[in-house]
This record gives C-alpha cells, structure tokens and sequence, in this order.
C-alpha cells in the first residue's frame, strides 16, 4: 500500500476477512435492541460491517474493491486487439415502490428476459446483488429460481459490497464464471437494472479486476 502523503510503500498481507468478527457471540447480538420499531426484528447486529456496527449474514459487508467494466463495438475492440469479454444484447429498467426495499429484480429480471425473447428456464446463470439476505430469498422464490444457478461463487455478503463498483463487480463475476463453465448465455442483475450477455469463444474470455 502507498502512503497517499508520504509516497512510501508499506506490504500489507490480508488474511483474514474484514467481516468476521471473532469476538461478538450471538449470545450478544440477541440483546440489541430494535432500530426501526419496538417489535421489529432489525437491529445493529444485522447491519454492514462499517464503524461500530457488527456484522451478521443478514447483509452484505462494505468493503474495499475496485472493479471495471469496458463496453465498445466490436469492430473497435478487434481493432485495438482488446479480448472479447461476451457480448451485451438487452437491458431494461423498471420501477418498484421505493418502501419495498430491494425487489427489483424480482420484476426486472422477467422484463430483460422477455426483451431478449428468452424464458427464465433459457438462463443457465444468474447474478444478483445481495443488499439483503432477505431481499435476495426473496427474488429467488417469487422467480423460482433453482438455487444452484444463481451467485454461484457467493454473493455479496461472501465477496463483498464495494461501493459504487457493485454492478461492475457482479458483471466481472459473471463472465468469468461463463469463461470456466462455458455456457451459452448468462444472466446479470443488479437491483433494478438486468444485463443480458451472451457467450463469445471460450478463450476470448479474460477479464481483470
């Protein structure tokens, strides 16, 4: 790591994960109060890991990351001779009621496969952000969505929620994942927002996060 002031260099080993916390017991956690209302279930515990809050796998943990996403014709990746990620073939956006936190996918995911004139059981792949435990459940259930298919490298509270490089991070996981399965075609979704991609040749498939 690089001292932004002094410009020194410093190795910096991580090993372990920011979000685990060794020393809180759920013995503790059971004892927070309420946050929103006096019978309510959230609480502190069930917060991101940021400052004094304690982590719990209800939500996805903030962390450091960077992530990015290059999109451009074809004829100017081949001229440039950039590798051939997948290629992006529909998109949609739709609207939910901004008091149900979170389900977006659950009606945007349809939406993007309709536009593609595809049905859900055409997806061998999904990825969705996971800014709840809860919320993700949910869109998995209310789709129908066989578990097996979907963050199958782990979601958000696993790898991470860097903020502001969420939706990059989710397409990156994705293509590579379509690299090492070499399926034909893959599904991302980031809260309201749904990609489509399609596979291009299996060794044109690299990306660098």
């Amino acid at each position: 790591i690089v001292d932004p002031k002094t410009g020194d260099e410093k190795p910096i080993i991580v090993s372990v994960d920011d979000g685990i916390r060794p020393d809180k017991l759920l013995s503790g956690l059971a004892k927070l109060k309420p946050v929103f209302k006096k019978d309510g279930s959230t609480t502190a515990g069930m917060g991101e890991h940021i400052c004094s809050f304690t982590f719990l796998c209800v939500e996805d943990q903030t962390t450091d990351g960077a992530a990015a996403v290059l999109l451009m014709k074809r004829s100017v990746a081949m001229r440039k001779g950039l590798p051939i990620l997948g290629v992006f073939r529909t998109f949609t956006a739709v609207g939910v009621d901004p008091a149900v936190m979170g389900v977006g996918p659950a009606v945007a995911i349809p939406a993007a496969v309709k536009s593609a004139g595809l049905e859900l059981d055409n997806i061998d792949l999904f990825e969705i952000n996971e800014a709840f435990g809860s919320q993700f459940v949910y869109c998995q259930k209310k789709l129908g969505l066989d578990p097996e298919k979907i963050n199958v490298n782990g979601g958000a509270m696993a790898i991470g929620h860097p903020l502001g490089a969420t939706g990059a991070r989710c397409v990156a996981t994705l293509l590579h994942e379509m690299k090492r399965r070499g399926r034909d075609c893959r599904f991302g979704a980031r809260e309201w927002e749904q990609q489509l991609f399609l596979k291009e040749a299996m060794w044109l498939m690299t990306c660098a996060m």
